[in-house]
């Protein structure tokens, strides 16, 4: 048995084939899909990058490992202290440390550790390399040589756990120029009418329709390579997506790539092949242009496609963490799960989670209750989303653009999603005995990425037209204006 995971970064589900998407962005992952199992809703415990993939590697939710930002006291796992054994427990347990101790080969061709300096990333891989220049801008033109002298290396051995780490969709979605754009003559999702776009255009935050770079249009300095500097009509708007989507479609020629090489050497039929991602990406939703920065359906929702021999191809339609995916694995693999993760192995044909609690750390404070048909939303920092109400609600099945916030309409679902946050908080608390990191974030002046940015934008916000945003903004956060 060998596993190949092939971690796309900022792939939300609803742009590839198999999930229904109208553009032909992902033919390779469909075919993997078809062949597999397909999850449809699947989500990160934690978000964004750094988060997302500390959950998955040691199997815990960000309040217990620690790790819940991209800066600042939790942006590290948390110091065992005295408890701490000759081997770090976290490193010990980790999901490539299972398949490690149990005889397997391990190896990670990734950016990620060494951007994030996330070093328990690499605990239990035998090999870890980053072969690329860039911090976050590599393509798959880039990583793809590398993979494929590894698997030239070691694919026809035995029991090899690969993870391969593509970064095409992420901003600022610089895919090679003369790849050209296979959706040019495509539409943009049908829900993105130019009202969508006007109402956002009204917005405040970073990644707005005013500011879909960070803070100002012109941000990154020179013009990003696939994208416009605003949201300023539906040309723009076809245009960010496109950008994204070509990174998509880009991302899924290396998959093919990778496929192809196994079947060269003869190992594909014996090869499971996972493909997820660390977090989605917003398009609009809560006024979010190309980023990652809430607790939300968006950002949250990932594909979650695996191809495992001898398991017969189906959709899952349970409720599962991420981490439950890498569970799965260890348990198809017949290797123990360790007893004090919070992933659980997915039982194919049965039933999922009652609920899903999902937390943001790194652009605001926030976390969510997914549960039913809904998602329950509280913030305590919005991010310098001025319009974020501290407590939101959104029919995810019947609108998952989040497009109409239900909770004054709805008070006793609203009630209901509060009242499970609160158990799951206090359960979690209890377990570590420890306080809540996304607290430390609130302590420590706000969430990394948009700290000490709130006075020049609020100039910013006054000089274009959202003058309320801006009195909005200065209420909410007047120590961070000292």
């Amino acid at each position: 048995m060998r596993l190949l995971y092939l971690d796309i970064d900022t792939l939300r589900a609803d742009h590839l084939g198999c999930y229904g998407y109208h553009r032909d962005t992902t033919p390779n992952i469909d075919a993997v899909a078809a062949g597999g199992v397909r999850f449809t809703n699947v989500y990160a415990s934690d978000v964004p990058c750094l988060p997302s993939r500390t959950a998955l590697a040691t199997g815990a939710f960000g309040i217990r490992n620690g790790v819940v930002n991209h800066g600042g006291a939790a942006a590290d796992l948390r110091s065992l202290g005295s408890k701490r054994w000759f081997v770090d427990w976290w490193r010990f347990n980790s999901w490539a440390s299972c398949f490690y101790h149990a005889g397997w080969h391990t190896a990670s061709l990734s950016s990620f550790p060494f951007r994030h300096s996330a070093t328990w990333w690499n605990a239990g891989f035998m090999e870890a390399a980053n072969l690329m220049r860039g911090m976050g801008t590599e393509r798959a033109d880039q990583v793809l040589p590398g993979a494929l002298d590894w698997l030239d290396r070691r694919g026809r051995a035995d029991e090899w756990f690969l993870h391969v780490h593509l970064w095409d969709p992420h901003t600022p979605y610089n895919t090679p120029p003369e790849y050209g754009n296979p959706f040019a003559s495509d539409p943009p999702p049908a829900w993105h009418t130019d009202a969508v776009r006007e109402r956002n255009w009204e917005l405040s935050g970073p990644h707005s329709a005013q500011e879909p770079w960070g803070f100002t249009p012109d941000e990154w300095g020179d013009p990003p390579p696939r994208q416009p500097w605003q949201a300023a009509s539906m040309d723009d708007v076809k245009g960010i997506f496109d950008g994204y989507d070509v990174g998509v479609r880009y991302a899924d020629d290396a998959l093919g790539t990778l496929l192809n090489k196994l079947d060269d050497l003869g190992v594909l039929d014996e090869t499971a092949v996972m493909v997820s991602s660390d977090h989605g990406e917003a398009f609009g939703e809560l006024g979010v242009y190309a980023d990652h920065q809430a607790a939300d359906e968006a950002t949250c929702h990932v594909p979650a496609v695996l191809r495992w021999p001898g398991v017969e191809p189906q959709v899952h339609t349970g409720l599962h963490y991420q981490m439950d995916l890498a569970a799965t694995t260890l348990d198809l693999a017949g290797i123990d799960v360790p007893r004090a993760w919070d992933g659980v192995p997915i039982r194919l044909g049965g039933s999922g989670r009652d609920e899903l609690v999902l937390s943001q750390g790194a652009w605001s404070c926030q976390r969510g209750v997914r549960f039913g048909d809904h998602l329950y939303l509280r913030t305590w920092h919005d991010g310098y989303h001025a319009h974020w109400a501290d407590e939101m609600l959104f029919d995810v099945v019947a609108d998952p653009h989040e497009t109409r916030d239900l909770a004054a309409d709805d008070p006793a679902t609203l009630g209901a999603g509060a009242s499970r946050l609160a158990t799951w908080t206090a359960e979690q608390l209890e377990r570590t005995g420890l306080g809540d990191p996304l607290d430390v974030v609130r302590e420590e002046g706000g969430p990394f990425h948009v700290r000490h940015h709130l006075r020049p934008y609020l100039d910013r916000l006054r000089s274009t037209g959202r003058a309320r945003w801006a009195d909005v903004l200065a209420d909410r956060h007047p120590a961070e204006l000292v």
